[in-house]
Formats: C-alpha cells, sequence, structure tokens
C-alpha cells in the first residue's frame, strides 16, 4: 500500500488497518503502520522509481525535502484531527505560520490581525513580512468591527488565534470568518493554543489552521514541528485574489493549481513551491515522535485543562495577585465566547499578574520548585516565564501595552501533575515576595 500526500484518508482509516505488514518506502526511511504503533525504520535510497515530470502530482515520495511517508501519515493524521482535506507538517510552527502567509501574498498585499497575538508571530507581521513587500494592520478584536474597517482593497487574509498568546483571550471565531468571506478573503487561525481536541476552528468558519506542532500536538518539549492544515472549503476562483492558485504557473509547466489539486490547492501549493524552495522540512524522526504525542492529546489536554481551572480557582483571590487573566472567569471579558466555543474547557496557558512589578515577578518565578523557567509552552511539565523580557521582548512599551503585557506580567503553562504540587508551588513562591 502506498500513500502519497495527496491521498487525504481519514484517521479511521490508520486507526483499523489489520496488517503490520503494510510498508510505505520513501527515498530515505521506510514507515511501517501496524495495529498498535506507528513506528520508523531507516532504509537504503529506494530504486527504480519512475520517471516522473509532473512533480508535485506523481503519487510517489520522491524527494525527502518535499515529501516523507513517515511525515505522510502525520499530516494525514492532524489533517483529519481538524477536519481539513490536507495537512503539511513543516520544521517548526513559525514555518507554518510564515508559509501560511507567503502562500497567498505578494509585494503590495496586506494583512490583517488580531493584536493579542504570540510575540514572534506579530514580529513577522510587523517588521519581517514588510521588508518582503507584505505589511499589517493590527486591531484590536474586542470590537469585531475594527476588522471590517482594517480590510484594505490588498488585504489577503485575516489572522486570529484561537486563545491568544499570553492572555488567552478569546475571538468570535464565526464574527471574523463571515467578515473574511464578506471581503473574499480567508481567514487564517492559530490553533495550537485550542488544539482539535477542544477545538476546530473550521467547522466555525476558518479555512486553513496553523499548530505550534512543539506545543500540545508533541506534548513533551521534546520535537520541533508545526503543521498546517487546508480546510478545502475556501473558492480560490470566486475570490479574484489568488492568481498563484488560479494562474497558470511557470514552475510546473503553467498547472493550475486549483484545477490539479482540487479543494487541496493551497496546501499542495506551499509544499510544491514554498517548501521546495526554501526548505523548512521537518525531520521524519520529529514526525514519528510527534506521532507518539497524537496518541494520547485527548487524555493529556484533559488533565491540562483540569489542573488549570482549580489554579485559577486557587489564585484569583491571593492577596499577592493583582489579577488573573482566564476566560472562565465569569468577570472576564470573553467569559461568553469561552462557554460558548469551549464546552470542555480551555486555557491551560494563561497570565497572572503579579502585585509589584517586574522585580516581583522574578523573585516569584525564581522562587518555583516545580514550574521550569521555559520559553516553551503546553508540556505535561508545568512552565513559566516572564513574557515581557523574554517571549515579548522584541515588542517596544507601546507595543506590549497594547497586548496586555506588564512589568508584572507571568505567564503559567500548567502541566500534568499533581494538582496539590503545583498549588503548593505557587504558594511558597508567592510567600517569598
Amino acid at each position: 500500500m502506498r500513500l502519497s500526500y495527496f491521498q487525504f484518508l481519514p484517521l479511521s482509516d490508520f486507526l483499523h488497518l489489520k496488517s503490520a505488514n503494510i510498508k510505505i518506502v520513501s527515498s530515505i526511511f521506510s514507515f511501517i503502520n501496524s495495529d498498535l504503533l506507528s513506528r520508523l525504520y531507516h532504509t537504503a535510497n529506494r530504486k527504480n522509481t519512475p520517471i516522473c515530470q509532473n512533480f508535485p502530482f506523481f503519487p510517489g515520495n520522491i524527494y525527502g525535502r518535499l515529501t516523507n511517508s513517515t511525515q505522510g501519515v502525520f499530516e494525514q493524521r492532524v489533517a483529519a484531527l481538524e477536519g481539513g482535506v490536507a495537512g503539511l507538517a513543516v520544521a517548526s510552527g513559525a514555518a507554518a505560520i510564515t508559509y501560511a502567509f507567503q502562500n497567498i501574498t505578494r509585494a503590495g498585499d496586506h494583512v490583517v490581525a488580531a493584536k493579542t497575538i504570540y510575540g514572534g508571530t506579530y514580529n513577522l507581521l510587523a517588521h519581517t513580512l514588510p521588508t518582503y513587500g507584505v505589511t499589517a494592520t493590527f486591531v484590536d478584536p474586542g470590537d469585531l468591527s475594527n476588522f471590517e474597517k482594517a480590510i484594505q482593497e490588498n488585504t489577503k487574509a485575516v489572522f486570529i488565534e484561537t486563545l491568544g498568546n499570553p492572555n488567552s483571550n478569546i475571538i468570535d471565531i464565526e464574527a471574523v470568518a463571515e467578515i473574511a468571506h464578506r471581503h473574499h478573503i480567508p481567514l487564517i487561525i492559530d490553533n495550537t493554543f485550542g488544539t482539535p481536541y477542544l477545538i476546530r476552528p473550521i467547522e466555525h468558519g476558518a479555512d486553513i489552521v496553523v499548530h505550534s506542532a512543539t506545543k500540545f500536538i508533541g506534548g513533551h518539549g521534546t520535537s520541533l514541528g508545526g503543521v498546517i492544515v487546508d480546510s478545502g472549503k475556501f473558492d480560490w476562483v470566486a475570490s479574484g485574489k489568488f492568481p498563484q492558485l488560479t494562474e497558470p504557473d511557470p514552475c510546473y509547466h503553467g498547472v493550475r493549481f486549483v484545477e490539479a489539486a482540487g479543494p487541496a490547492a493551497y496546501a499542495v501549493r506551499i509544499r510544491a513551491i514554498l517548501l521546495r524552495d526554501t526548505g523548512a522540512t521537518i525531520s521524519p524522526f520529529n514526525a514519528f515522535i510527534l506521532l507518539q504525542g497524537l496518541e494520547t492529546l485527548s487524555l493529556r489536554v484533559e488533565r491540562h485543562v483540569e489542573n488549570a481551572l482549580k489554579v485559577v480557582e486557587h489564585l484569583k483571590n491571593h492577596p499577592k495577585i493583582k489579577k488573573v487573566n482566564h476566560p472562565s472567569l465569569p468577570e472576564h471579558p470573553d467569559h461568553a465566547l469561552y462557554q460558548r466555543y469551549f464546552p470542555n474547557g480551555a486555557s491551560s496557558i494563561f497570565t497572572i499578574e503579579v502585585k509589584g512589578g517586574q522585580e516581583e515577578a522574578h523573585r516569584f518565578i525564581d522562587s518555583l520548585e516545580i514550574f521550569s523557567l521555559l520559553a516553551n509552552v503546553a508540556d505535561v511539565k508545568s512552565l513559566v516565564i516572564h513574557p515581557a523580557s523574554t517571549t515579548h521582548s522584541q515588542l517596544n512599551a507601546e507595543e506590549l501595552a497594547e497586548q496586555g503585557i506588564y512589568p508584572g506580567t507571568v505567564r503559567l503553562s500548567i502541566g500534568t501533575e499533581h494538582i496539590d504540587d503545583l498549588l503548593a508551588d505557587l504558594d511558597q513562591a508567592l510567600a517569598g515576595i
């Protein structure tokens, strides 16, 4: 049984395979899919590959930078979980977000984004992409009319996160999708913090979903990876704004991606053009490890959320805490959206504001014993960081304030340890400031 990256099989096809001898060979690795787990084997170069002049539409793995069998299974499973028609795994979440924009923008184009996003993505849109001629407008998502007002004739996408980083704010996905579609442009959503276990943005109108698989999907902070999922629902032809997908491409003898790849045109073009030329390829070993993470995604996320809600309840009235930013709290401005979009709970990554300022925040962080000081999040191990001096340090004071990040802001990523141990660690650290 040979699987190519554009054979979009449902997750059930993989979970119910009854033969341990289904072997898929790439130019570098051989992947065996058994009843129990996904296994990776190193193998020799493949021989006798048929001559092919119409890649990327040839059904097979012909070059390791573009496709790999282990990577392919990982892509198909994430796409199935998100409800998309195709997935593309890349080297990191940053690569996934960059490709998501580059695939449908050119010099002179524009993107509208919520201002409450991860600092790295903010920097990409605010400073890096403008050097290539692509600009962005950042809006306060609390007022949905801001998205509409910011859209220009040259706007090619609207971008939001299911749960903002670091303050875990929530945006009305369906309302923003309606605005984007009214202007014939796609909605791109980063669902890293939401996970397909808690929310499937495509069901709420998203067209493209991206993940840093390093986070919840992998779950253990051991492997970098990113994923782009194409919903297959956006009508690129009817939009009339995306010649990259609808007009003949000279790279492949005048192929039109919407004709050659159908509903998966967006994902196929990234692989065929951007991945081919810039090479942010995921390692097959990383794909293998991330596949193992998918096996326990629901179990882990359920425990993450359970612990997080208990931490929020414990800290919300603590005398050393000025504020807890979590949408589960009734007084939070996004509480109604939290109840609507996350009936099973969410937001194990959120912020607190320590009374005093940066010195007190640093002292609190340094005093923690179970929580590790790391820039990563969504690990089974509880993590902590000071956003203003680390993850969002590239932002100036005005940009930090716009995103609700202050000197006393501390981001917590609640892990799966026993809740009594976590609460005791937080209490002893707060007692020292």
